[in-house]
């Protein structure tokens, strides 16, 4: 039986039971993003649930852009949407589609609203329409232009799409109930005046139609069966319904709200990612500290890791913040079952072996993975000179320090067994390079059974590949940015470290781009290819432990 890609929850049983009394005999759901940014680790969700609930009953999903409002559209937002998706391993196949494709019969829509009676053209101010609004304690009030007559609405509407009017003048409005305890229901603007150039249509429009208008009627002309968005639209449905309720349409789709997917450490407002880009806070969308899809691509983190995630949060009607802990270890259980092994030096220090013949190389088998045969060995090179972590040596270390120190024997990952002899330092009093002996009979094991407790990793120095590794922490040090004043005074500032001067086993470079590597005791790296100059930058994807489950419990 093949694996559902969403958990049973209410939707799912919505959906058994439509199937099941024949309401719909195929299951058709929709992906609708609007193409003015790029997507983060909330749209994942959706993704995953609108994607994989028509896999998993054999129906069709729709990728639908919103492109309403293109004054903040733009093409380069719409491509990397849909990289995003393909990425994550979904796929619209041919059903990809526009809010613009349908520009002329929503306008058609419209005009059928005013013939009814239901939609007038109003004259006010946006100061003047917010407060005649009301607010939750208060009414609205009637506009003064509500009782124009039809004529004179079907009039001035036309007037308003041949570009006779200014923009922000006129807007057309639902006749709905400005008495209505939802706001949303208070007439409702569903056109407004926008003279802006269209990534599809160009400038053939100079009025747009609004989100709660456009939507639902999109869905029904698609023939959507289950409209699923996330909470902040439940108050929005008895417009969705009131719209299909009183246009000449055939399909009524069922509009189910769920809870978003908020994770902690991180921002999802497209303003506020923005405003990080913009501001230089970080280089780009895709910056690996983002929490956009294309940045957490960039970073490494493996799509089915992130669907293994989205699985295991589950689909609920209750709002949360779910702990970057929990999404991490995701990560880090995929990973550690998919990475192969390899040694890099992040902050080298070199190593002699004074009693190794110079100029000898004989090549070391490595296993690639610990855990997993199949993953196959490798060769590595060893010689007299080598290069070690820094933080392997300690000078008069105490007892519980198992690395190297004077006197001190060590067991070198798949080599031999060495001992610190003297620590050279230069002029600054810094330890540059230790010199050592090794037991040449120690490789895999000694004959007198003597054990060390500390095995350190490697690299030979001749043969060692130069590479710069960016290692990430989180962009914020608070666990709920967004509910500051200023989310801007959590930024984390260690959030990137650079080190200029790592080492690699010689050929992983060269390797497949997009493998990600577990270097051994330190974290696991993928290659960041397309933004190298003159060398091989490996981002950090996770750390091999989680290091802030403490804080975010110390952070409430």
């Amino acid at each position: 039986m093949t694996e559902k890609n969403v958990v049973e929850n209410f939707i799912t049983h919505i959906i058994d039971e439509d199937l099941a009394n024949h309401k719909h005999n195929h299951v058709v759901t929709r992906f609708p993003p609007e193409p003015n940014g790029y997507l983060h680790i909330g749209h994942a969700k959706s993704i995953c649930l609108n994607f994989g609930v028509a896999a998993d009953y054999q129906g069709t999903c729709h990728l639908r852009f919103d492109d309403t409002n293109p004054e903040k559209e733009s093409r380069e937002y719409a491509e990397a949407i849909k990289q995003d998706i393909q990425w994550f391993g979904f796929d619209w196949h041919e059903n990809q589609f526009h809010a613009s494709d349908y520009f002329d019969r929503l306008y058609a829509f419209a005009e059928e609203l005013i013939e009814k009676g239901l939609a007038y053209v109003d004259d006010q101010s946006p100061e003047e329409m917010r407060e005649n609004r009301g607010d939750f304690n208060r009414p609205g009030t009637d506009s003064p232009f509500r009782d124009r007559t039809v004529a004179e609405n079907l009039q001035l509407f036309r007037a308003m799409k041949a570009g006779e009017y200014a923009d922000g003048s006129k807007v057309l409005r639902a006749k709905i109930d400005m008495q209505s305890g939802n706001i949303n229901m208070r007439d409702p603007v569903i056109y407004r005046i926008k003279r802006m150039h269209h990534i599809n249509t160009g400038d053939a429009w100079c009025i747009y139609p609004m989100y709660d208008f456009t939507h639902c009627i999109s869905d029904a002309i698609e023939g959507i069966t289950h409209s699923l968005c996330t909470l902040e639209f439940e108050d929005h449905r008895p417009l969705y319904d009131w719209v299909l309720e009183h246009i000449d349409i055939d399909c009524h789709p069922q509009q189910i709200e769920f809870s978003r997917l908020n994770v902690s450490f991180t921002v999802t407002s497209k303003r506020r990612l923005s405003q990080l880009v913009e501001q230089g806070t970080v280089d780009g969308w895709n910056d690996p500290r983002m929490s956009t899809l294309s940045g957490l691509r960039r970073r490494g983190y493996p799509p089915a890791a992130i669907r293994s995630f989205i699985k295991s949060v589950g689909v609920s009607k209750k709002e949360s913040v779910i702990s970057m802990t929990v999404l991490e270890d995701a990560i880090r259980n995929h990973l550690n079952k998919t990475a192969p092994r390899v040694m890099g030096v992040l902050r080298p220090l070199k190593v002699v072996i004074e009693n190794y013949p110079e100029g000898q190389v004989e090549m070391l088998s490595g296993a690639n993975h610990p855990q997993d045969e199949s993953f196959g060995s490798r060769e590595i090179p060893f010689s007299r000179e080598l290069y070690v972590e820094q933080s392997d040596y300690q000078e008069n270390a105490n007892r519980k320090f198992f690395r190297l120190t004077e006197g001190r024997e060590v067991r070198l990952r798949h080599a031999y067994y060495i001992t610190c002899r003297e620590a050279i330092k230069n002029e600054a009093g810094e330890v540059v390079e230790l010199r050592c002996t090794y037991d040449p009979e120690s490789r895999g094991g000694t004959a007198d059974g003597r054990k060390v407790k500390g095995t350190i990793h490697w690299i030979s120095a001749a043969h060692a590949a130069p590479i710069e590794v960016r290692l990430y922490d989180r962009l914020f040090n608070h666990p709920k940015p967004a509910s500051l004043e200023n989310f801007m005074d959590a930024i984390n500032p260690d959030s990137l470290e650079i080190l200029p001067n790592a080492m690699l086993e010689p050929g992983i470079a060269g390797q497949d781009d997009e493998v990600v590597y577990q270097f051994e005791r330190n974290a696991y790296f993928k290659r960041d290819k397309t933004h190298e100059t003159d060398k091989p930058i490996y981002n950090q994807v996770v750390t091999m432990r989680d290091s802030w489950a403490k804080i975010e419990q110390e952070s409430g």
